[in-house]
């Protein structure tokens, strides 16, 4: 068979293949938005796709405020968000037709992460948020060597840069503090400086043994001077509400979900999906979010309680 017929042959298969597909009626998704979610969003669709198989779902990161940007617009079925929705997002949303609803599909505990040679053994809130407004420039004030800190931060449009703002720091960043593009942008950069500190999804730095991944050191947190220090990397500090740096994680979608996007949805929060978000370094939905989620997803019960 020569070139121009194997062409002619693979455009058939093609066309055929693609007319199957759409004959199934396979449900396109799209799912856009925060960095720390995004892998655990790719392992929670790559598995729901194996047991469906008239889904298909892209996963995209870009950071929480481009998810929502792309909800706005129209452009992906789900925004994922480490940071609730700001005010002036959801105006712009009901002005263009958009009713976003939120729901939580997992935790994540924020781990604060140093050099492999950590130059102090543990920080308490109080002394994170002063680092990072630049109150505390050099790590002898919090017990360590007399050396300069140096501050990594993600960029604004990042979910975790107005979560750890506004939770932790209580004011604005230091100027000093270096913007990076995403999760693992700043772990590289910790690994390479003995003086740096940030801040990531644990995540993110927790491998399935639960070792941590080579190069850097989480530090403990204290609630304040007096209190015990406790690491996110023990899941009991964390189901216990020891460890103090803990934050829902959002799925919004325009409108109440319902045919295949519900499904995957529900999903998400099942004992299999639950066990997944688990087995990613993450925290299955705390009991404070049950309602919410019911809400959103079982309709049922939220016309019980809206009547």
């Amino acid at each position: 068979m020569n070139h121009k017929n194997c062409y002619y042959l693979f455009l058939l298969i093609l066309f055929a293949w693609s007319c199957d597909r759409q004959h199934a009626g396979v449900s396109s998704l799209l799912i856009k938005g925060s960095d720390t979610e995004v892998n655990l969003a790719l392992s929670l669709a790559e598995t729901y796709m194996m047991q469906d198989e008239y889904v298909s779902i892209a996963v995209t990161g870009g950071g929480s405020g481009a998810g929502v940007a792309a909800l706005i617009n129209g452009k992906t079925s789900i925004a994922n968000s480490s940071r609730p929705m700001k005010s002036e997002e959801i105006v712009l949303a009901k002005q263009r037709g958009v009713r976003p609803q939120a729901s939580v599909f997992a935790m994540d505990a924020l781990a604060i992460v140093v050099h492999e040679q950590a130059p102090v053994r543990d920080l308490t809130m109080t002394q994170l948020g002063a680092i990072y407004r630049g109150a505390i420039s050099n790590w002898r004030d919090v017990g360590g060597p007399n050396m300069p800190i140096s501050l990594y931060g993600r960029q604004s449009n990042s979910g975790t840069f107005v979560y750890f703002r506004d939770s932790i720091l209580r004011g604005e960043y230091a100027r000093q503090t270096k913007q990076m593009n995403g999760t693992a942008q700043m772990v590289e950069a910790i690994k390479n400086d003995p003086a740096g500190i940030g801040y990531v999804g644990v995540g993110y730095v927790v491998q399935k043994d639960g070792s941590v991944l080579p190069g850097i050191t989480i530090l403990p947190v204290r609630e304040h001077e007096h209190s015990p220090a406790y690491s996110p990397t023990n899941l009991d500090n964390i189901t216990n509400g020891h460890y103090p740096i803990v934050r829902p994680l959002f799925q919004y979608t325009n409108g109440r979900p319902d045919g295949a996007l519900r499904n995957f949805m529900l999903y998400c929060l099942s004992e299999a999906g639950q066990r997944l978000v688990a087995e990613s370094g993450y925290y299955p939905v705390s009991k404070r979010y049950w309602a919410q989620n019911e809400q959103v997803l079982n309709f049922s019960y939220a016309d019980a309680t809206t009547r």
